[in-house]
């Protein structure tokens, strides 16, 4: 088939002609060019809603992240008794890739003071205050409370508070308490998403109220897939060499696997739930097409009687399809990516700081979220189109001259 100027268009630009022609329209077509611009617009909408959805979640599971992280030791060593706690500590600090090693006993009790009373994790430790205290670690050995707790009870620096264990002492007159009166040594930066105050007490304080048999060895090396790794290979060892007192060794990983799962899990449920827009407004694509073919039934008969093939007709509306696609994803990714930008930057959703543990809405956008979202709406824009055009190469050219 040749247009006047002699060029073969079955080859080539017929297709591409053809979805130029149906997508732009008269006076009598306006209605169908319209629903082809809303199909496209609805496309847009649902790229953009899923690029700012998980640009929000990907904030918040951020912050989220590096707020446990910060109060989770890189890799935590279980250890039964005292000598053999100092023995690994010792081979531990003999590591190239350990920076630090520190002894800790972990226990539960309760803190008071003049009356109140609130139930604690009681952590004992030797020497500097561990870096799992933000805002207190490297301090001098002593008591250590939340910076909330210290506000509530008005504690201040020197304050006697009384310390008591979940385990009693057994005694000819029955169980009596265990407790020890301390000063207040200074207070850390508590995390909002804690479910339980957490207090660091010298060891020697902790040995005598928690009895002395839950020892762990926290381990720094600095960089946390490094401390994965040597977790990995700590594991690796004490299996090999059948060391009985070594109990366990976890690693960041390990001790927050769970929440990792949940994180993960959220951000898979929340893409597929979003991006049920984009299939809805792929579903208006489709009948889009349907309309445009029904309308052009007579031409699509003509073009068939002069020689122009199924396949021809078919890649015409494969193209408006994906033309249609085409725009609507890469006006929503653009829309999504530049409000996401302006929201996370200038934080403009706020939030109540009493409620939640940010006073704002974190957007952050990951690259490879954005090119997951944009390859998923093209596909299944693709994939639309592909479908509303095989009405037209169902056409039969005898058929459609009839209409």
């Amino acid at each position: 088939m040749r247009t006047g100027g002699g060029g073969d268009l079955t080859k080539s630009s017929l297709p591409v002609v053809l979805a130029r022609r149906y997508l732009s329209s008269g006076r009598k077509d306006s209605f169908v060019t319209f629903l082809s611009f809303v199909a496209a617009g609805g496309i847009a909408v649902g790229v953009a809603a899923l690029i700012l959805a998980l640009s929000a979640l990907a904030g918040f599971q951020s912050a989220l992240r590096s707020e446990i992280l910060l109060r989770t030791p890189e890799i935590e060593v279980e250890v039964v008794g005292k000598q053999a706690a100092e023995e690994i500590r010792s081979q531990l600090l003999a590591r190239a890739d350990v920076q630090s090693a520190q002894i800790t006993l972990n226990g539960s009790g309760w803190i008071a003071y003049e009356g109140s009373v609130r139930p604690v994790s009681i952590l004992g430790f030797e020497g500097p205050v561990p870096v799992i205290f933000p805002g207190a670690e490297g301090e001098a050995n002593g008591l250590y409370a939340p910076e909330l707790l210290a506000e509530t009870w008005l504690l201040e620096p020197g304050s006697v508070v009384e310390i008591a264990s979940g385990r009693p002492t057994l005694t000819p007159f029955g169980p009596q308490p265990r407790v020890a009166r301390i000063r207040l040594g200074g207070t850390f930066a508590g995390g909002a998403t804690e479910q339980r105050d957490r207090i660091a007490v010298p060891l020697s304080a902790a040995e005598s109220l928690l009895g002395g048999s839950d020892y762990r060895i926290l381990v720094e090396v600095g960089d946390l897939d490094t401390a994965a790794e040597l977790a990995d290979r700590l594991r690796a060892d004490a299996d090999a060499a059948a060391v009985a007192s070594v109990s366990g060794v976890s690693s960041w990983q390990d001790l927050n696997r769970a929440l990792f799962f949940a994180l993960k899990l959220e951000k898979t449920m929340m893409f597929l739930a979003v991006l049920l827009i984009v299939v809805v407004a792929a579903l208006a694509l489709v009948s889009d097409i349907h309309l445009i073919v029904a309308s052009k039934r007579g031409e699509i008969g003509i073009l068939g009687a002069m020689g122009a093939t199924r396949r021809t007709i078919t890649r015409a509306f494969v193209i408006l399809g994906g033309g249609l696609g085409l725009a609507g994803v890469a006006t929503g990714g653009l829309v999504g990516v530049c409000a996401a930008w302006l929201l996370g930057r200038y934080e403009l959703i706020r939030l109540p700081a009493a409620v939640y543990f940010l006073d704002h809405v974190p957007f952050e956008l990951d690259p490879a979220d954005v090119f997951l979202v944009i390859a998923s709406a093209l596909v299944v824009a693709v994939v639309a189109a592909a479908l509303g055009a095989r009405s037209a190469a169902a056409l039969r050219p005898v058929e459609a001259l009839h209409h």
